[in-house]
């Protein structure tokens, strides 16, 4: 006997969830169902996300709702479209049996003409996003007089999302005596208020802890250096061959440029963020859902209302600017009793905010080591033999073209044949992890400086040129002649940059620079070792009126103006920025230089996060400048900047 059965559906309900494989009620639909049953209720529900929410109220509803008629009795407003559509679909299937029965999604990207017709035909359920919803009553398109059911469902990430006037705005519109029911995954102070302004005498259910995560997901986080992080992504994912994830970045930019770049290097990777239209995103979804995709690379705005079973694991690329963010995103996997991993990438600075995730969702995380090389080789491997053991073949289609095959491969032995098949598939990892460093934050101090076969350059163009990872590399492609699969990284500062390239190619490099130009000035690729070498003489030349940063560990740093030729720097209209590391080895440190007719006086402070420069020359010109340090790993800047500057062409 089906478990619903007792709880008092009727046999057309029973039929449809039947086939949608419910069989016994989850925690809080065991709770929350039979307390909506009884009607005249106010409710307030907390539960993780993915243990059965919509099912909970969407069922009750059912029960409740008189489908001969035509009128609204019951709204339901969530905080995104996609989760007002999964909502739609569920009911649709709840309702699959019963005639006259209809559900109309109410969002924002889809005609809003034709939202209002299917109301008109008679919509027993409206399920809403606020802001379209307060639109279509703005414009008088719905009738909320005859409401019976208001459901929040997400009400936090509503507030969160700022539709508290909106839910005013909704709520007003519906009759007083109507039952509130308000389900949430976290339960902050805000919920609170808006369940004591909105509902009488509620019912509280928990079903586990208070704000606690699902029991059955492991919580993972790897340290790693900022520019490592997609490095560490690609490592992640090549570790876990069946990886099926949904992969969660802070801003739509760099959501849509880690996911180009996913592309670009042979994963079926595509993204989900509020720029794309409703039907993209559908389309995304669609290719999604249909496991065409291994890993979708989405803002918050998918946290909520992305119903996909046997997501294996979410990456947190970035964490999210709201902890409690973190309980839905890791939602996510681990539906349904299954079980699940939540990753999160980050650098030295942001472990007191694991902590902080940890005291709220009430679980431990386990710090990580991301793969070497040769561990994600040897997952590849074993997975590619794996497959070639379970395939399936289809011996009347291929029993034509056997006998040519064991003619064509009668001089091999055994062992050939599959060391050679094997190889075909597999090279392409081999040669992409040929000394593939440790990502791990420390890592790379531990290992040699110079990594066998790689040669790391400076180059003088960096951000201030509009030049990131990709266009740098482009660039010295196209001007040296040398194959971009050659040019290893590249790791971007304000004013210079540090170029990893196979050995073998950074003589050409550096060669075929000689006399490159630049938007008119000289183009200088060095290596890095003779770069410090000169940077403790005296420092780089800014050129011109060109501002200049300080890096790395230099003594000298980068001066603006021309480099005096005692060794001092010019004041001009040149700034220099200093860091952490210059700064912090003096203090406090004050020179004069004489230069020509001149004096040049030179303060430097620093404190831990930031560090100010100040120059005094003889003509009174005084340069301030005040620059975020990028010391212990930060997050300042990694291979995809969170804003794009407009690249100038070369």
């Amino acid at each position: 006997m089906n478990k619903f059965e007792a709880l008092g559906f009727n046999n057309l309900v029973i039929k449809a969830v039947t086939e949608l494989g419910f069989e016994n009620p989850t925690p809080i639909q065991e709770k929350v169902i039979p307390v909506l049953l009884q009607g005249n209720t106010d409710l307030v529900a907390l539960a993780q996300t993915g243990t059965g929410k919509t099912a909970a109220f969407g069922l009750p509803l059912t029960h409740l709702i008189d489908f001969t008629s035509r009128d609204t009795q019951a709204v339901i407003i969530c905080p995104t479209r996609e989760l007002c559509m999964q909502i739609t679909r569920d009911l649709q299937s709840y309702t699959k049996y019963i005639d006259g029965a209809n559900i109309v999604a109410i969002y924002g990207g889809a005609s809003i003409d034709n939202q209002s017709r299917d109301i008109k035909r008679g919509a027993q359920i409206v399920v809403a996003t606020p802001g379209r919803l307060c639109d279509m009553i703005d414009r008088r398109r719905v009738n909320f007089s005859n409401v019976r059911f208001a459901i929040l469902d997400e009400a936090d990430e509503m507030l969160n999302m700022g539709f508290k006037e909106d839910l005013d705005t909704i709520l007003s519109q519906t009759p007083e005596e109507k039952n509130t029911w308000l389900f949430s995954a976290t339960m902050p102070d805000e919920v609170l208020r808006i369940s004591r302004n909105y509902m009488e005498n509620p019912v509280e259910i928990t079903a586990g802890t208070k704000n606690s995560g699902n029991e059955n997901i492991e919580h993972i986080y790897y340290v790693v250096q900022a520019r490592d992080k997609y490095a560490a992504l690609k490592r992640i994912a090549d570790s876990n061959p069946d990886i099926f994830a949904i992969v969660f970045c802070r801003t739509r930019i760099e959501t849509q440029e880690i996911a180009d770049a996913l592309i670009k290097d042979g994963y079926g990777a595509d993204s989900l963020h509020g720029d794309l239209s409703q039907q993209q995103r559908d389309h995304v979804m669609k290719r999604y859902r249909a496991r065409s995709l291994q890993m979708l690379v989405a803002t918050d705005v998918a946290a909520r209302g992305i119903d996909v079973n046997d997501v294996t694991h979410v990456i947190n690329y970035n964490l999210p600017d709201e902890i409690e963010n973190y309980t839905h995103r890791s939602g996510r996997t681990a539906r349904a009793g299954k079980t699940g991993v939540s990753i999160c990438i980050i650098n030295m600075k942001e472990v007191g905010k694991i902590r902080i995730i940890e005291r709220i969702i009430k679980k431990k995380f386990v710090q990580g080591t991301i793969p070497t090389g040769f561990e994600a080789c040897e997952k590849q491997l074993f997975s590619l033999v794996k497959k070639i053991h379970n395939v399936e073949v289809n011996e009347a289609a291929i029993e034509a073209y056997l006998p040519n095959i064991y003619e064509e491969l009668k001089d091999l032995t055994r062992e050939d044949i599959i060391k050679r098949f094997v190889s075909t598939e597999f090279n392409r990892f081999l040669d992409y992890y040929k000394n593939a460093p440790d990502l791990n934050a420390g890592g790379r101090d531990r290992e040699q400086r110079s990594t066998p076969g790689i040669t790391k350059l400076f180059i003088n163009l960096g951000e201030l040129d509009s030049l990131d990872s990709t266009s740098m590399k482009q660039y010295i492609s196209e001007v040296s002649g040398v194959d971009i699969a050659s040019i290893v990284s590249a790791e971007i500062k304000s004013s210079f940059s540090f170029i990893e390239v196979k050995t073998e190619a950074a003589e050409i490099i550096q060669g075929t620079f000689k006399n490159a130009r630049y938007n008119n000035r000289n183009v200088r690729i060095e290596s890095r070792g003779a770069s410090e070498s000169r940077s403790s003489r005296g420092g780089y030349e800014g050129g011109g009126n060109r501002r200049s940063f300080g890096g790395g560990e230099r003594k000298g740093g980068y001066g603006g103006g021309n480099r005096s030729e005692r060794g001092g720097y010019k004041g001009g209209s040149g700034k220099s920025y200093g860091d952490r590391d210059r700064s912090s080895r003096g203090g406090y440190s004050k020179s004069n230089n004489e230069n020509g007719g001149g004096s040049y006086e030179r303060k430097s402070y620093s404190d831990r996060e930031k560090s100010y420069s100040k120059s005094n020359n003889s003509n009174s010109e005084k340069s301030y400048s005040k620059s975020n340090n990028e010391s212990s790993g930060g997050d300042r800047k990694s291979n995809f900047s969170r804003e794009k500057r407009p690249r100038k062409k070369f």
